[in-house]
C-alpha cells in the first residue's frame, strides 16, 4: 500500500493507492505517509487542480472497493457535474431506471455514506429532496467547503 497527505485548503486528506489505483480519498489528520507512486502523484496534481478552481480533465484510475449496488450508486453519484446537485430520490430514481430494481432514498444514502473516495466520487453534490444539506461522512463542514468551492446552490 502507498499512503500520502494533500494539504487542501479545507482539511489534510489521505491519500491510498494499491500501486495501481486510488483506492480511498479520505479527510483524516492523523496517519503515516509511506512512498508515493504514479496514481497519487497524478491524484495530487487533480486535487491541485481542483481546489484552484479548475475542472481537473484528468481521469484517475479509482478501484471502488464495494458490494455491487454501492458501486452501482457510486457510478451514478459520479455522473453528477461540477457544481451540480442531486437529492437521494433523484438518485434512487436513476439506479431504477438503470436496473429495474426499486431501492428506497434511505437505501442509496447508507451506500453513499460508505464512498471512501471523496470528492472525485462526489457526494458531496447530493442534498436532501429540498436542496437541504444533510449528512456527509467527513462532516457538513467538508460538505460546505467543496459545495461552495464548486458554486453549488443548496438550502442551509
Amino acid at each position: 500500500m502507498f499512503v500520502q497527505a494533500y494539504n487542501s485548503p479545507i482539511g489534510k486528506i489521505k491519500l491510498v493507492s494499491d500501486g495501481v489505483y486510488l483506492i480511498s480519498l479520505t479527510f483524516d489528520d492523523e496517519f503515516f505517509e509511506t512512498k508515493s507512486c504514479f496514481v497519487l502523484d497524478k491524484t495530487k496534481l487533480w486535487l491541485d487542480e481542483y481546489f484552484s478552481l479548475n475542472h481537473p480533465k484528468e481521469k484517475i484510475e479509482i478501484k471502488l472497493l464495494g458490494t455491487e449496488f454501492q458501486n452501482a450508486v457510486w457510478k451514478l453519484v459520479m455522473g453528477i457535474g461540477y457544481s451540480q446537485t442531486k437529492s437521494y430520490s433523484q438518485i434512487s430514481y436513476e439506479y431504477f431506471e438503470k436496473t429495474g430494481k426499486k431501492v428506497s432514498p434511505r437505501a442509496i444514502g447508507r451506500a453513499i455514506s460508505l464512498n471512501k473516495i471523496l470528492i472525485i466520487v462526489p457526494c458531496h453534490r447530493i442534498v436532501g429532496s429540498k436542496g437541504e444539506l444533510t449528512g456527509f461522512s467527513a462532516g457538513i463542514d467538508k460538505k460546505i467547503g467543496l459545495l461552495n468551492l464548486e458554486g453549488a446552490k443548496y438550502k442551509f
